[in-house]
């Protein structure tokens, strides 16, 4: 089962419609540290709060590209399992310092993201 490969939630990524206000009050009203990001080739932060992270990103809801990301311990076999449930999973590419990720979503269309990080 997907369940035993889960070691936590991993991030929660946040679309925002103003990126320097968002950047302003993530880091200074909080005071919440950026932390390195790969180059995605699209604007955006993460801070590492807790041992987890929230990323943040501009665009509207409706884009659907914010989700919460599951960290496992073997993405092959979460999306074997997954699979198997018949449930469509779509694999990324690999972006060095981001961990291998694939994405799936829940019965609501709610975007789950599946990594396993770069160790």
């Amino acid at each position: 089962m997907l369940v035993d490969q889960i070691e936590g939630v991993q991030h929660v990524a946040l679309i925002v419609d103003d990126l320097e206000a968002a950047f302003d009050f993530y880091e200074n009203t909080l005071g919440f540290r950026r932390a390195a990001r790969p180059d995605f080739g699209f604007a955006g932060a993460w801070y590492t709060v807790g041992g987890q992270q929230i990323h943040i990103f501009p665009g509207d809801v409706a884009s659907g590209r914010h989700h919460i990301a599951l960290q496992v311990t073997d993405l092959e076999a979460s999306i074997t399992a997954l699979e198997a449930a018949d449930v469509e999973v779509t694999r990324s590419q690999h972006y060095p310092g981001a961990g291998r990720q694939a994405f799936f979503k829940d019965p609501s269309g709610n975007r789950i993201e599946l990594n396993q990080p770069d160790r």
